[in-house]
């Protein structure tokens, strides 16, 4: 092999000096036209660098595009302070978490750029930049913020440059006079008055820390916006850095840790519908970046409507004050979606932002809660798809459901699970139409058992409650609110009972465009039938049956309309954190929720009394507002072969006898269980109904009950049929 080589360079050997010394000029041609071409990059003056202004702010409407509801750039706030009155936690902090080298390169870090350089080709983008302090400086002061390759390598250049010509410090005064700290908040000394009321070097450690956080991300990190715990982690991950670069000790790593931080109440500064608006800007901020948000000039037309907003924000306000005086619970919150758009048209996270004693700015429409009996309706949709109807009966009667309790505890001790009614009253036999309609626990608790958990979880996540796990962390309990979700995706979710079973996109964007006119995105809502039509309109038949609900709401209740198909769920959690409500017609999704942000538990008070009130003041304003539409009714079922229980018929599963307008039954009183396999309720009755694990637990009630009322044989029943 090696002689072969040899051979080759030998005949070969006048070409390839030829081609040797090709490679060679093309090398040094290219590096002189590189030298030429960076000899053309001209540092400003730290003068004119300081003189810079955001040009072109992003610039966010309503659904009009009329109202101006934020204006990243409005009132641009910056004080420009000289590095020696900036606190040397600030400092120190910045150079721990950024580039904690900065004293030690030359304007570039060669192994940071390598490894950027490998995540970006790992991920083919310019994602990763591997900036060193001088380099941002660069970025944000001298070049514009696109990502492309030849602005990478003038922002090499021109940091190398830059430092040549002025010293760390001032490039660090440079740094924090510029960075931007979100919104309209440029340089750290506008940030620490903005933040917590005092001037760059006064803040402690721990502020410090917080300021030093922010620039990475200062809108998804904005302590007022929704991602506060999230700004807590990077502001812990601050100080370890600072830990473990000796910047600090751990006496005051640990004392920095504990200290209870708080930021100063965010003004108005012309924001409008402000949980609505931070929630647009950590959208944009997550699909374009922070320096489009901030720089690209986008024209974004949201879904809000306006005037329901501000509504919304009123009703809220007033009856969250009246809540807190009258049930110990001091918040509340509305949104409102359009089920056939998905628009958002209103976002109201809590009674003031602006009300730094209830952590007003916290957005509770995006907040996990848990639901209550909210979330009865789609198990009981997975009931329906699976064979049960609205006429089927079950007994709500004492129940054990533990399998690891006898059927006679009727306890919750030592892991029993026998759930009570919110009214300690205990019917005997009920449709699925009454037991939703009045949502009576125990009930709900065995049609859970019949539809399957998981297959209950799987369809509430496919209508839009992703919040809850697959994993099967939850139990029975589940159909009582045991899960967590947002009142955001749980308005959504049963916008999809409004439109038929189809689920759309939610989305607060109507449309952007960029500086140039150009449109970046359009909402498209798609559209994905998740749920049967018909079992959506038999849930709204329910919901919207006041006579139905009567026995628990009353005839005029809240919830009733009478000249309007108004579909209504309340919920309130057994510990009573957590007050809900939904509603919707063919044109609109509403809900509420009331309680309080620290999880204090309200007055024993059912959600008909705590947030009814509140939602049903914002429906009456919507609703004139809003076409007058009616539910469908649902198609007449073909009973000719369905069981007598599915029927109804809970006097017997055996037919002795027909005729006209009555049926003769036979078999006794039993559960429904008894006379379905609930996996296959439509199938062949159980040749061993005592093998289900709770067939002898529901038995028990039913028998007590049966025995109560003188039914204790099988003789032949007969039962009318009209």
């Amino acid at each position: 092999m090696y002689g072969a080589v040899k051979i080759f360079v030998k005949k070969h050997k006048v070409a390839l000096k030829a081609l040797a010394m090709l490679v060679v000029s093309a090398f040094f041609i290219l590096s002189a036209v590189i030298l030429v071409w960076v000899s053309t990059f001209k540092v400003p003056s730290t003068e004119s660098i300081q003189q810079r202004r955001v040009a072109e702010s992003t610039k966010i409407y309503d659904k009009t595009g009329q109202i101006l509801l934020y204006d990243t750039g409005g009132n641009v706030r910056r004080s420009t302070v000289p590095i020696e009155q900036i606190s040397r936690y600030i400092k120190n902090a910045t150079i721990a978490i950024e580039d904690k080298n900065f004293y030690q390169h030359h304007g570039i870090e060669p192994l940071s750029l390598i490894r950027a350089l490998l995540a970006n080709i790992t991920t083919l983008s310019w994602s990763q930049g591997g900036s060193t302090i001088t380099q941002q400086v660069v970025k944000n002061s001298i070049l514009t913020n696109n990502k492309d390759v030849s602005r990478k390598l003038k922002e090499l250049v021109l940091a190398v440059k830059l430092e040549q010509i002025i010293s760390k410090d001032e490039i660090l005064s440079m740094y924090f006079n510029e960075i931007p700290y979100g919104g309209n908040i440029y340089g750290v000394e506008e940030a620490s008055q903005a933040f917590f009321g005092k001037k760059s070097g006064d803040v402690t450690l721990s502020e410090a820390a917080y300021l030093a956080a922010l620039p990475k991300a200062p809108t998804f990190y904005s302590p007022y916006g929704k991602n506060k715990t999230k700004l807590d982690e990077r502001k812990n991950l601050v100080l370890k850095e600072m830990l473990n670069n000796n910047f600090i000790t751990k006496e005051e790593y640990s004392s920095a840790i504990a200290e209870k931080v708080s930021f100063v109440l965010k003004g108005d500064s012309g924001i409008k519908a402000p949980h609505f608006v931070f929630y647009v800007l950590d959208y944009i901020t997550k699909k374009y970046g922070e320096d489009a948000l901030n720089n690209g000039g986008l024209r974004v037309i949201t879904s809000l409507d306006y005037d329901l907003q501000s509504m919304g924000e009123k009703i809220a306000n007033d009856y969250a004050l009246n809540n807190k005086e009258k049930f110990n619970a001091e918040n509340a919150s509305i949104v409102a979606i359009d089920p056939k758009t998905g628009g958002i048209l209103t976002m109201v996270g809590s009674r003031n932002y602006f009300d730094k004693e209830i952590d007003g700015a916290f957005n509770v429409t995006t907040a996990k809660r848990q639901p209550g009996s909210t979330i009865k309706p789609f198990v009981y949709s997975e009931a329906f798809l699976k064979g049960y109807t609205p006429e089927t009966v079950l007994f709500d009667v004492k129940t054990q459901f533990s399998t690891n309790c006898a059927p006679n505890n009727l306890t919750m001790d030592n892991g029993c699970y026998s759930p009570d009614d919110y009214d300690g009253l205990y019917r005997g036999p009920i449709t699925l139409r009454n037991a939703l309609a009045q949502s009576i626990n125990i009930p709900s608790v065995k049609v859970l058992y019949l539809a399957g958990l998981s297959d209950s979880i799987n369809l509430a996540r496919d209508m839009g409650l992703t919040s809850l796990s697959n994993k099967g962390d939850y139990g029975l309990t589940l159909v009582l609110g045991g899960g967590e979700v947002t009142p955001l995706e749980m308005t959504g979710a049963y916008g999809v009972f409004a439109n038929n079973g189809i689920k759309v996109n939610i989305s607060p964007i109507v449309e952007i465009k960029d500086r140039n006119g150009a449109v970046l995105e359009t909402h498209e809502p798609g559209g994905t039938q998740v749920l049967d039509k018909e079992v959506t309109l038999k849930i709204s038949s329910i919901l919207s049956d006041n006579i139905a609900r009567a026995p628990s709401y009353g005839q005029t209740s809240a919830l009733y309309f009478p000249d309007r198909d108004v579909a209504v769920k309340t919920g309130t959690t057994n510990n009573y954190k957590d007050a809900w409500i939904m509603g919707y017609t063919p044109s609109i999704a509403v809900g509420a929720w009331a309680g309080n942000n620290d999880n204090t538990p309200m007055q024993k008070k059912v959600a008909g009394l705590i947030v009814a009130p509140l939602w049903r003041a914002f429906m009456d304003q919507v609703l004139p507002k809003i076409p007058n539409e009616h539910f469908e009714e649902p198609l007449v079922e073909d009973k000719s072969q369905m069981k007598l229980v599915l029927q109804g018929i809970w006097q017997g599963g055996i037919i002795t006898s027909l005729s006209s307008g009555s049926v003769s039954v036979s078999g006794g009183v039993h559960s429904i269980l008894n006379w379905v396999n609930k996996d296959d309720p439509g199938g062949p009755v159980p040749a061993n109904p005592a093998s289900d694990p709770q067939f002898e637990r529901w038995e028990y009630g039913v028998r007590g009950w049966a025995q109560d009322h003188g039914l204790t044989n099988d003789l032949p029943v007969t039962v009318s049929t009209n």
